[in-house]
């Protein structure tokens, strides 16, 4: 008897989403930074068992659109509220999730959720344990647990729910996929990781990478990047003072890449100006935000 189902992740920005995916899969396949809006698209990553095959949706954090990107990664969010064959509503100890309408959608829906209370590794005193009691008495029929994505507290006795509660079905997906995303997709989001981490205010969010090309040799993989900046004066915040700025994130990139692909890698890093890519539907698509 084979279980497989969609497993999709909701919840506010900077709850740990990415991370508790990446916890469940083993794997790193969601960008994590400290900053909100980390993750843009709906990504995919998938658990494979002998007679399970769990298919794990990572989401951007919910939030009100403030402009045409924004308005992209909710319609991500939204595919994701409508194909679940089970819901973890992921929430933690100091931003608890109150969208009313998306909890009475995910409620009426009638799938199976898990409400995970994340970062429980911060708890005071019985903090965790109390919050987890105020979830359950609001929605007796889900199952509520604390959990430390960051710490793995609490991740085996989240798999074997799922597991327990996946439907009979067949797998969606060849048993040997990880994710339904390309390796470009995972080389663009590494460089746009490392912009995350390393400008501050409104620099990362101004910013899109795209694999202009992607060589693999015998011993080398050979890639150039375009780093999409949507002002003309963040291109030399990008850059740096005599490229400093620049080079430290390609370098960041290449090491975390050869990590990723397993090979050497030769990294090529360019900014360009899009004008307020941001806005503009052609390049949002051309982005992959569909």
């Amino acid at each position: 008897m084979h279980k497989a189902g969609y497993v999709n992740i909701i919840g506010n920005p900077n709850v740990g989403k990415s991370t508790l995916m990446n916890t469940l899969l083993g794997e790193k396949l969601s960008i994590i930074t400290p900053k909100a809006q980390t993750t843009r698209h709906r990504i995919l990553g998938i658990a494979n068992g002998t007679d399970y095959q769990i298919v794990f949706s990572d989401t951007p954090g919910i939030l009100t659109p403030n402009y045409k990107l924004q308005e992209h990664m909710m319609h991500f969010v939204k595919s994701a509220l409508e194909d679940a064959d089970l819901y973890i509503v992921l929430t933690d100890l100091y931003d608890e999730f109150r969208n009313v309408d998306i909890l009475q959608k995910i409620k009426r829906s009638g799938i199976p959720v898990m409400l995970l209370v994340n970062k429980t590794d911060l708890a005071r005193g019985d903090e965790a344990v109390g919050l987890c009691k105020k979830w359950q008495q609001a929605y007796p029929e889900w199952h509520v647990l604390p959990v430390s994505a960051l710490m793995g507290y609490n991740i085996d006795a989240v798999l074997n729910k799922i597991l327990a509660l996946l439907p009979v079905s067949p797998p969606f997906y060849p048993k040997d996929e990880l994710t339904d995303k390309p390796t470009r997709f995972f080389v663009a989001e590494t460089v746009r990781e490392k912009v995350l981490m390393n400008y501050h205010q409104e620099i990362p969010y101004s910013v899109e990478v795209a694999v202009d090309s992607f060589k693999e040799e015998e011993n080398i993989i050979r890639v150039r990047c375009i780093i999409h900046v949507a002002r003309d004066s963040q291109k030399g915040i990008i850059i740096g003072h005599q490229g400093k700025a620049l080079k430290k994130v390609g370098t960041e990139a290449r090491k975390s890449l050869e990590t990723f692909l397993g090979k050497k890698v030769f990294l090529e890093l360019h900014v360009k100006v899009s004008k307020n890519w941001r806005e503009d539907e052609a390049q949002l698509r051309r982005f992959g935000y569909k």
